[in-house]
This record gives C-alpha cells, structure tokens and sequence, in this order.
C-alpha cells in the first residue's frame, strides 16, 4: 500500500483521521512514530486548528515524526503500537492536560506491513465538554470495577477504611506490587499517603517511609515532567522508563533504586485543583489498556469524591480550631465533655483536667494594643503545645485554656503541670494560673472540670496577691480576636 492508497484510505472517512506508521524493534520494543498522511478534515486540525487545539506547529509534513506536533505521549504511542504491531482495535476517550478539550480517539489496524514498518489509522473527535455518553461507553469488566467504587464510597461510614478497600481492589485489578493514593498539601508543601495496597509477595517498603520534606519538590515536578501534557503516564517496560528517567532522573533513580520496573501514574484532581496521585508499581504491563481504560474514569470519580472528603474535613477543622490560637475551640471541647460524661468514651480509664489561665492578658492589651494581646495568645498556646498533644488543648475562654487527658494518674497531673510552667518561661510574659484535678472514671468529668477551675481559681488569687500591680479583670470578657 503506497501513499496514494492510504491517502485514498482516509479521505474515505469523514472524521478527523490518519495514518500512522509504528517502527516493530521486536521484543515489545518500538522505533519511531510518524503520521503518514492525513484527511482534509485531520490536517485542518494542524493548519488551522480550533480556539486552544493548538499544536506545536501549524504546518503538516507528511511522514513526519509525531512530536513534530504533539509532546512525546508514551499512552498515544502504546495505543498506536497495539494497533498497528498487534493487530488490535482500540479506542480511547480522554482529556489530556495541555489543552482544555475532550478527544474520542479510535485506532484500528491497517493490514500491512513494509518489513519492520507497521500502520495504523487514528481517528478523532474533538468535544470542548466532557460527554457522559462517551465516557459511560466502556466494557462490562470496566463498568463494574468503576460502579463497584462509586457503590462502596457512597455507602460509607467510614471512609479511610472504604479508600483502603478501593486501593486494594485497584491492586488487584492492576495486578501490581504496589499501589497508593498520595495526597499533597500545597500550602504546607507536604505530602502525606491516603492509602496504599502491597501484594503479598512484595519487598516494596511504605510510602511513608519516603515521605520528608525533599519528596514534595519531586511530586511537584510529575504535573509537568511526567505527565507532559497528557493526562496520565503508563512506563510499560525499560523502554518507557527511559523516558522517565529523561524528563525525570531524580524520580527515576527513586522509583528505581526501591525496586520499580514500571509504574502508571495518574493525577486526581476535583473543580481542576491537583489533589495528589494515584500510582500503581509493577503492574502487568500486558493488560496496559484495560488498566489505563479502568483507571482514568476510576480517577474521575475518585477525585470528585476526595474533593469532597477533604472540604468536609476543612470544614471541620475550621469548625472545631481557635483561628487565632490554633488549638481546639470552646465547641470541640464542648462535644467531648458530652462524649466523656455520657460514657462513650468509657467509665473504667481515668481523667484529668487542667485549667491554665493566662496571668495579665488584660494589661498587656489596656497598654500595648490588642495585637499584642493576640502574640501572647498564641505564645500560650505554644508553651501548652510543647507540654501536651494539639487535640487535647481547648481554649475555653478568651484568656482561658483547658486540657483534657484520659489515663492518667495524680503524679503524671503534677508532672504536666510543672512542665508547664517551665515551657512557659520560654515566652516572654506567658504566665499561667493553673489548676488541675483528676477522678478515676471518665464519665465524672464535669466534676474534674468543677474542681479544676476551683483549684485554678486559688492559684490566681496567689497570682495577684504577689503581683498588686496587676489589676484583675472583674469579669470574663470572651475571646480576644
């Protein structure tokens, strides 16, 4: 078949198609990809593209390399090789990250062969909004896999271990050693695992165990190094993976030196904001198509869902935080006090309560200003912190602080205690009144409250009869911010 006749081969059809030729090295492996010849329809895609279809260059050369006019997309290319060195008819339906569309993409053999020279046509459709007809367009195996998540989160009462569930099947259906969703935080710079699944045979270790401060930089750069524009990365084989290792050697030298051979790698976003990652290591790489297939509506949905889970949680944490301080507020301690008095929490562990009450707030806002008042404040909050765990400080009134233990016993209370005075000599002017009781069952903690604040109430008085220059205030004012 010469060029005339794949020349009349696409101008047969009315969509968007070319003919695309796939050097066969043999043993899996692949030489060039080049367009052959395109319809009217395919290089006006090219010269004279739609508003953000815009490629790499605006004229069409025929058999020329493809990354005259897209990046290097490996999925693009395995697509093309299986069909064209395969002999299998495939079809896609994808959004690729470096331009703002939709393409239903359909690759189907070509019966023949120059030597180690095979071909294939590439058909595609263009939509500026994402069709649910033609992403609901998917094999039984696939629908299952994908409605089968979609079930398991809705009916959850307890989502991390649902997502524990989820990335195990993703496992499995994978047929990898490893798999895991990593959330990145990019305020905090941070990364942190939502959840993660092993085969049982692996030697691969945690994420977490690679997870410090140098791992954010590199999670960073896969949005533009990795995925490149498309919006997944498949590395196959040693082949693909020197494609990693080019764009990216840092992560190559990571994913390598813990044992990666491959890996396919997929970014979850929600409202077009990164979430983080959803990988799969040393997966079987024969299956490459059904797992990209699976996987790009799994991250779809996945991402809608985890947008959601962690708006709720900010709302929470917003909900039950002290803005100004940082520590749990007045209302989370409120919701626990319930917990502990109607015995949820227990009635057989002991608990303690210590009230720790900012000495001279007042005189430090009547004479340097309530902005000052505000860095006394938080410097109270970081002297607790030192002493006690962040979710076991409440601040219960505007110069009040309140810490709630369960376990522990008289000795360790006076030991907290102490340890409290001392972390708060490392901040200038924080000076505490405090007071601290505790009783035996959990379930009695308004009683431990009562004779906390009581105790604590002593201890101010001492506070002011060693300090006359130090006007009280006759009443509680409420929070300072």
């Amino acid at each position: 078949m010469g060029m005339d006749e794949f020349q009349a081969l696409v101008d047969n059809i009315a969509a968007m198609t070319c003919v695309v030729s796939v050097e066969d090295l043999g043993d899996g492996k692949s030489g060039k990809y080049r367009i052959v010849t395109g319809n009217r329809a395919y290089i006006d895609s090219i010269e004279n593209p739609a508003p953000g279809a815009e490629m790499l260059t605006d004229k069409f050369t025929p058999n020329a390399e493809y990354t005259n006019y897209l990046t290097r997309d490996l999925n693009f290319e395995d697509y093309c090789y299986k069909a064209a060195v395969q002999g299998k008819c495939l079809h896609s339906y994808a959004h690729p990250d470096r331009l703002p569309l939709w393409f239903n993409m359909t690759f189907l053999p070509v019966g023949k062969r120059d030597g180690n020279i095979c071909y294939c046509t590439y058909t595609m459709e263009i939509n500026y909004e994402a069709s649910a007809e033609r992403m609901s367009d998917i094999s039984g195996d696939i629908a299952s896999a994908v409605l089968k998540t979609g079930i398991k989160l809705r009916g959850t009462n307890d989502y991390r271990a649902t997502m524990n569930e989820i990335i195990k099947d993703i496992q499995r259906l994978c047929d990898a050693e490893h798999c895991c969703i990593m959330l990145m935080d990019q305020t905090a710079r941070s990364c942190s695992v939502l959840c993660e699944a092993f085969s049982e045979d692996t030697k691969l270790l945690p994420m977490e165990r690679y997870l410090d401060d140098s791992f954010y930089p590199i999670a960073e750069s896969w949005e533009s190094t990795v995925i490149a524009g498309s919006n997944c990365l498949i590395a196959k084989n040693e082949q693909d993976m020197e494609v990693v290792k080019e764009r990216n050697p840092v992560w190559y030298e990571s994913i390598t030196a813990a044992g990666g051979k491959n890996i396919v790698l997929f970014p979850l976003r929600s409202q077009g904001h990164l979430l983080g990652y959803m990988w799969a290591i040393n997966f079987n790489s024969e299956d490459s198509v059904r797992i990209k297939e699976t996987l790009e509506l799994m991250t779809f949905i996945l991402g809608s869902e985890i947008g959601g889970y962690l708006l709720v949680e900010r709302l929470r944490e917003l909900s039950s935080r002290d803005m100004l301080t940082g520590v749990m507020n007045r209302n989370e301690m409120n919701n626990f006090v319930d917990r502990l008095d109607s015995g949820e929490l227990g009635t057989t562990i002991s608990v303690a309560v210590i009230f720790a009450d900012l000495n001279g707030l007042k005189a430090v806002n009547d004479s340097d200003g309530h902005a000052a008042g505000d860095k006394l404040l938080q410097d109270a909050a970081s002297a607790l912190r030192e002493v006690f765990d962040e979710s076991a400080i409440f601040r219960a009134g505007g110069d009040e602080f309140a810490i709630i233990i369960q376990g522990i016993g008289e000795d360790a209370l006076n030991n907290k205690i102490q340890s409290v005075r001392d972390s708060s000599e490392n901040y200038d002017r924080v000076s505490f009144a405090i007071g601290g009781h505790v009783e035996k069952d959990s379930s009695n903690i308004r009683t431990a409250l009562r004779l906390a604040d009581e105790k604590m109430y002593v201890d101010k008085r001492k506070y002011y009869e060693e300090h006359p220059e130090q006007k009280r205030r006759d009443s509680k004012d409420g929070f300072n911010c």
